[in-house]
Protein backbone atom coordinates (compact mmCIF):
# COMPACT_ATOMS: atom_id res chain seq x y z
CA UNK A 1 0.00 0.00 0.00
CA UNK A 2 1.43 3.29 -0.51
CA UNK A 3 1.09 6.07 1.17
CA UNK A 4 1.20 9.42 0.76
CA UNK A 5 0.95 13.11 2.71
CA UNK A 6 -1.83 15.02 2.42
CA UNK A 7 -2.12 18.79 3.77
CA UNK A 8 -5.17 21.45 4.50
CA UNK A 9 -3.02 24.61 4.26
CA UNK A 10 -6.31 27.09 4.21
CA UNK A 11 -6.38 26.11 8.23
CA UNK A 12 -2.62 27.80 8.26
CA UNK A 13 0.46 27.22 6.41
CA UNK A 14 3.37 29.38 4.68
CA UNK A 15 4.60 28.10 1.30
CA UNK A 16 8.08 27.83 2.99
CA UNK A 17 6.19 25.47 6.22
CA UNK A 18 4.49 23.68 2.96
CA UNK A 19 8.06 23.00 1.25
CA UNK A 20 9.38 21.56 4.29
CA UNK A 21 6.44 18.77 4.77
CA UNK A 22 7.33 18.62 1.02
CA UNK A 23 10.89 17.83 1.36
CA UNK A 24 10.68 15.90 4.98
CA UNK A 25 8.30 13.66 2.98
CA UNK A 26 10.49 13.67 0.35
CA UNK A 27 13.42 12.06 2.56
CA UNK A 28 11.36 10.21 4.21
CA UNK A 29 10.08 8.10 1.49
CA UNK A 30 6.50 8.97 1.15
CA UNK A 31 5.29 8.44 -2.23
CA UNK A 32 3.79 11.92 -2.86
CA UNK A 33 2.89 15.37 -0.62
CA UNK A 34 -0.91 16.71 -2.06
CA UNK A 35 -2.48 19.22 -1.22
CA UNK A 36 -6.34 20.57 -0.44
CA UNK A 37 -7.31 23.42 -3.02
CA UNK A 38 -9.35 25.95 -0.33
CA UNK A 39 -9.15 29.73 -0.09
CA UNK A 40 -10.53 29.92 3.53
CA UNK A 41 -10.36 28.35 6.83
CA UNK A 42 -12.71 26.14 8.42
CA UNK A 43 -14.02 25.42 11.98
CA UNK A 44 -11.82 27.50 14.70
CA UNK A 45 -8.75 27.81 12.92
CA UNK A 46 -7.66 31.22 12.31
CA UNK A 47 -5.72 30.46 8.82
CA UNK A 48 -2.89 32.97 9.17
CA UNK A 49 -0.68 33.97 7.09
CA UNK A 50 -3.40 33.29 4.74
CA UNK A 51 -4.20 31.13 2.25
CA UNK A 52 -1.60 29.75 -0.45
CA UNK A 53 -2.87 29.04 -4.14
CA UNK A 54 -2.69 25.25 -4.76
CA UNK A 55 -1.21 25.33 -8.22
CA UNK A 56 1.17 27.77 -7.34
CA UNK A 57 2.23 26.09 -4.69
CA UNK A 58 2.79 23.30 -7.18
CA UNK A 59 4.45 24.98 -9.37
CA UNK A 60 7.01 25.97 -6.42
CA UNK A 61 7.49 22.85 -5.38
CA UNK A 62 8.22 21.08 -8.82
CA UNK A 63 11.40 23.26 -8.88
CA UNK A 64 12.29 22.35 -5.16
CA UNK A 65 11.68 18.42 -4.84
CA UNK A 66 12.82 15.85 -6.91
CA UNK A 67 10.73 12.44 -6.72
CA UNK A 68 7.72 12.97 -5.05
CA UNK A 69 4.72 12.94 -7.15
CA UNK A 70 2.67 16.43 -6.06
CA UNK A 71 -1.15 17.16 -6.75
CA UNK A 72 -4.29 18.25 -5.26
CA UNK A 73 -7.42 16.70 -3.48
CA UNK A 74 -9.00 18.27 -4.98
CA UNK A 75 -9.23 21.06 -7.03
CA UNK A 76 -12.08 23.09 -6.79
CA UNK A 77 -13.97 23.07 -10.58
CA UNK A 78 -14.98 26.48 -9.44
CA UNK A 79 -11.91 28.56 -9.46
CA UNK A 80 -10.52 28.03 -12.75
CA UNK A 81 -11.79 27.50 -16.25
CA UNK A 82 -11.22 24.34 -18.01
CA UNK A 83 -8.93 25.30 -20.48
CA UNK A 84 -6.40 27.60 -18.11
CA UNK A 85 -6.63 24.50 -15.80
CA UNK A 86 -5.24 22.69 -18.58
CA UNK A 87 -2.23 24.90 -19.17
CA UNK A 88 -1.56 25.39 -15.66
CA UNK A 89 -1.53 21.42 -15.01
CA UNK A 90 0.59 20.79 -18.17
CA UNK A 91 3.05 23.73 -17.32
CA UNK A 92 3.67 22.43 -13.56
CA UNK A 93 4.12 18.76 -15.18
CA UNK A 94 6.82 20.08 -17.35
CA UNK A 95 8.55 21.99 -14.38
CA UNK A 96 8.51 18.78 -12.11
CA UNK A 97 9.59 16.66 -14.86
CA UNK A 98 6.18 14.34 -15.14
CA UNK A 99 5.53 13.86 -11.57
CA UNK A 100 1.97 15.82 -11.45
CA UNK A 101 -1.43 14.09 -11.16
CA UNK A 102 -4.79 16.34 -11.10
CA UNK A 103 -7.55 15.50 -8.40
CA UNK A 104 -10.59 17.43 -10.00
CA UNK A 105 -14.02 18.21 -8.27
CA UNK A 106 -17.07 20.10 -8.12
CA UNK A 107 -15.95 22.59 -5.88
CA UNK A 108 -18.00 22.82 -2.47
CA UNK A 109 -17.01 25.44 0.15
CA UNK A 110 -19.87 28.37 -0.64
CA UNK A 111 -18.29 30.83 2.38
CA UNK A 112 -14.86 30.92 0.36
CA UNK A 113 -16.42 31.72 -3.01
CA UNK A 114 -18.54 34.46 -0.88
CA UNK A 115 -14.97 36.07 0.43
CA UNK A 116 -13.39 35.60 -2.52
CA UNK A 117 -15.86 36.90 -5.10
CA UNK A 118 -15.92 33.49 -6.87
CA UNK A 119 -18.79 32.77 -8.40
CA UNK A 120 -20.48 29.38 -7.15
CA UNK A 121 -22.89 27.89 -9.61
CA UNK A 122 -26.13 26.37 -8.51
CA UNK A 123 -25.09 23.46 -11.32
CA UNK A 124 -21.75 22.49 -10.44
CA UNK A 125 -22.07 18.71 -11.04
CA UNK A 126 -22.72 19.36 -14.73
CA UNK A 127 -19.64 21.72 -15.13
CA UNK A 128 -17.38 19.34 -13.53
CA UNK A 129 -18.14 17.05 -16.49
CA UNK A 130 -17.34 19.61 -18.88
CA UNK A 131 -14.16 20.36 -17.23
CA UNK A 132 -12.98 16.69 -17.17
CA UNK A 133 -13.93 16.33 -21.06
CA UNK A 134 -12.25 19.71 -21.97
CA UNK A 135 -8.65 19.07 -19.87
CA UNK A 136 -8.39 15.60 -20.72
CA UNK A 137 -9.44 16.10 -24.34
CA UNK A 138 -6.99 19.18 -24.44
CA UNK A 139 -4.25 16.83 -23.53
CA UNK A 140 -4.91 13.95 -26.07
CA UNK A 141 -5.43 16.04 -28.83
CA UNK A 142 -2.46 15.36 -31.20
CA UNK A 143 0.28 17.95 -31.21
CA UNK A 144 -0.75 20.25 -34.60
CA UNK A 145 -3.98 19.08 -34.64
CA UNK A 146 -7.04 21.56 -32.78
CA UNK A 147 -9.59 21.16 -30.30
CA UNK A 148 -12.84 22.33 -30.46
CA UNK A 149 -15.73 21.61 -27.66
CA UNK A 150 -19.39 22.85 -27.68
CA UNK A 151 -20.91 22.16 -24.09
CA UNK A 152 -23.43 23.69 -22.12
CA UNK A 153 -21.12 25.71 -20.04
CA UNK A 154 -18.19 25.82 -22.11
CA UNK A 155 -17.62 26.45 -25.43
CA UNK A 156 -14.10 25.77 -26.75
CA UNK A 157 -12.96 26.61 -30.94
CA UNK A 158 -9.84 25.38 -32.84
CA UNK A 159 -7.66 25.23 -29.46
CA UNK A 160 -4.09 24.43 -30.25
CA UNK A 161 -4.04 22.21 -27.17
CA UNK A 162 -1.08 23.63 -25.94
CA UNK A 163 1.45 22.95 -23.99
CA UNK A 164 1.12 19.48 -23.38
CA UNK A 165 2.02 17.68 -20.35
CA UNK A 166 5.34 15.98 -19.95
CA UNK A 167 3.80 12.79 -18.73
CA UNK A 168 2.10 10.69 -21.95
CA UNK A 169 -1.30 10.94 -19.46
CA UNK A 170 -1.25 13.18 -16.45
CA UNK A 171 -3.20 10.45 -13.51
CA UNK A 172 -6.81 12.00 -13.04
CA UNK A 173 -8.56 11.62 -9.21
CA UNK A 174 -12.24 11.45 -8.96
CA UNK A 175 -12.97 10.71 -5.23
CA UNK A 176 -16.41 11.26 -3.47
CA UNK A 177 -19.17 9.50 -1.96
CA UNK A 178 -22.11 9.92 -4.64
CA UNK A 179 -23.97 7.05 -5.05
CA UNK A 180 -24.60 7.64 -8.97
CA UNK A 181 -22.97 10.38 -11.10
CA UNK A 182 -19.41 10.16 -8.99
CA UNK A 183 -18.94 6.52 -10.19
CA UNK A 184 -20.23 7.65 -13.28
CA UNK A 185 -17.68 9.97 -14.01
CA UNK A 186 -14.81 8.14 -12.30
CA UNK A 187 -15.43 5.30 -14.82
CA UNK A 188 -15.14 7.57 -17.68
CA UNK A 189 -12.35 9.81 -17.01
CA UNK A 190 -10.99 8.90 -13.73
CA UNK A 191 -7.18 6.53 -13.34
CA UNK A 192 -8.06 6.59 -9.81
CA UNK A 193 -10.90 6.63 -7.59
CA UNK A 194 -10.25 8.36 -3.61
CA UNK A 195 -12.94 8.41 -1.19
CA UNK A 196 -12.62 10.91 1.80
CA UNK A 197 -13.05 10.41 5.41
CA UNK A 198 -15.13 7.13 4.98
CA UNK A 199 -15.07 3.47 7.50
CA UNK A 200 -14.33 0.44 6.43
CA UNK A 201 -17.89 -0.65 5.02
CA UNK A 202 -18.81 2.88 3.32
CA UNK A 203 -15.13 2.32 1.24
CA UNK A 204 -16.15 -1.40 0.61
CA UNK A 205 -19.83 -0.22 -0.72
CA UNK A 206 -18.24 3.02 -2.91
CA UNK A 207 -15.33 0.93 -4.50
CA UNK A 208 -18.10 -1.57 -5.35
CA UNK A 209 -20.09 1.68 -7.11
CA UNK A 210 -17.22 2.54 -8.96
CA UNK A 211 -16.01 -0.79 -10.09
CA UNK A 212 -19.64 -1.86 -11.29
CA UNK A 213 -19.51 1.63 -13.24
CA UNK A 214 -16.08 1.23 -15.13
CA UNK A 215 -17.63 -2.61 -16.37
CA UNK A 216 -20.80 -1.25 -17.60
CA UNK A 217 -18.80 1.56 -19.68
CA UNK A 218 -16.10 -1.40 -20.86
CA UNK A 219 -13.82 -0.80 -18.84
CA UNK A 220 -12.19 -3.54 -16.59
CA UNK A 221 -12.78 -2.38 -12.85
CA UNK A 222 -9.27 -2.81 -12.14
CA UNK A 223 -7.92 -0.73 -14.25
CA UNK A 224 -8.56 2.47 -11.78
CA UNK A 225 -7.24 2.58 -8.66
CA UNK A 226 -9.01 2.90 -5.54
CA UNK A 227 -7.50 4.77 -2.53
CA UNK A 228 -8.55 6.41 1.08
CA UNK A 229 -7.82 9.78 2.69
CA UNK A 230 -7.95 10.02 6.21
CA UNK A 231 -6.44 11.62 9.10
CA UNK A 232 -3.75 10.24 10.91
CA UNK A 233 -2.55 9.96 14.40
CA UNK A 234 0.41 8.25 15.37
CA UNK A 235 2.05 7.96 18.93
CA UNK A 236 4.61 5.77 20.48
CA UNK A 237 1.85 5.29 23.42
CA UNK A 238 -0.91 6.60 24.39
CA UNK A 239 0.27 10.04 26.13
CA UNK A 240 1.98 10.91 22.74
CA UNK A 241 -1.07 9.88 20.40
CA UNK A 242 -2.87 12.11 23.25
CA UNK A 243 -0.62 14.89 22.64
CA UNK A 244 -0.68 15.00 18.87
CA UNK A 245 -5.07 14.86 18.86
CA UNK A 246 -5.05 18.22 21.51
CA UNK A 247 -2.61 19.46 19.13
CA UNK A 248 -5.28 19.51 15.98
CA UNK A 249 -7.75 19.91 18.61
CA UNK A 250 -9.60 16.37 18.26
CA UNK A 251 -10.44 13.63 20.47
CA UNK A 252 -8.14 10.24 20.43
CA UNK A 253 -11.57 8.05 20.28
CA UNK A 254 -12.95 10.23 17.47
CA UNK A 255 -9.95 9.76 15.78
CA UNK A 256 -9.57 6.18 16.25
CA UNK A 257 -13.03 5.41 15.03
CA UNK A 258 -12.77 7.76 11.99
CA UNK A 259 -9.39 7.94 10.94
CA UNK A 260 -6.19 6.37 11.71
CA UNK A 261 -4.76 6.70 15.02
CA UNK A 262 -2.65 5.37 18.15
CA UNK A 263 -0.11 3.01 17.90
CA UNK A 264 1.84 1.86 14.79
CA UNK A 265 0.61 -1.71 15.26
CA UNK A 266 -3.59 -0.04 15.45
CA UNK A 267 -2.93 1.92 12.24
CA UNK A 268 -1.28 -1.20 10.46
CA UNK A 269 -3.83 -3.11 11.40
CA UNK A 270 -6.38 -0.58 10.24
CA UNK A 271 -4.49 0.28 6.81
CA UNK A 272 -4.90 -3.67 6.80
CA UNK A 273 -8.71 -3.99 6.57
CA UNK A 274 -8.90 -1.02 4.14
CA UNK A 275 -6.69 -2.85 2.04
CA UNK A 276 -8.76 -5.71 2.35
CA UNK A 277 -11.60 -4.30 0.62
CA UNK A 278 -9.66 -2.64 -2.61
CA UNK A 279 -7.81 0.07 -1.27
CA UNK A 280 -4.02 0.21 -2.40
CA UNK A 281 -3.13 3.80 -1.63
CA UNK A 282 -4.13 5.76 1.76
CA UNK A 283 -3.30 10.17 1.76
CA UNK A 284 -2.74 10.47 5.54
CA UNK A 285 -4.39 13.95 6.39
CA UNK A 286 -1.72 16.10 8.56
CA UNK A 287 -2.91 18.60 10.26
CA UNK A 288 -0.41 19.80 12.36
CA UNK A 289 2.16 20.91 9.56
CA UNK A 290 5.27 21.66 12.16
CA UNK A 291 5.40 18.49 13.61
CA UNK A 292 7.66 16.55 11.66
CA UNK A 293 8.49 13.96 13.98
CA UNK A 294 4.88 12.76 13.31
CA UNK A 295 5.98 12.15 9.66
CA UNK A 296 9.37 10.02 10.64
CA UNK A 297 7.37 8.09 12.92
CA UNK A 298 4.89 6.95 10.66
CA UNK A 299 7.98 6.59 7.94
CA UNK A 300 9.69 4.13 10.40
CA UNK A 301 6.91 2.60 11.95
CA UNK A 302 3.80 2.32 9.46
CA UNK A 303 5.11 2.82 6.43
CA UNK A 304 8.02 0.45 6.99
CA UNK A 305 5.79 -2.54 7.42
CA UNK A 306 3.31 -1.95 4.53
CA UNK A 307 6.13 -2.49 2.21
Amino acid sequence: MDLRIFTEPQQGASYDTLLTVAKAAEDLGFDAFFRSDHYLSMGSADGLPGPTDAWITLAGLARETKRIRLGTLMTAGTFRLPGVLAIQVAQVDQMSGGRVELGLGAGWFEEEHRAYGIPFPKEKFARLEEQLAIVTGLWATETGKTFTYQGRHYQLQDSPALPKPAQSRVPVLIGGHGATRTPRLAARYADEFNIPFASVEDTERQFGRVRAAAEETGRKADDLLYSNALVVCAGKDDAEVARRAAAIGREVDELRANGLAGSPAEIVDKLGRYAAVGSSRVYLQVLDLDDLDHLELISTQIQSQLS
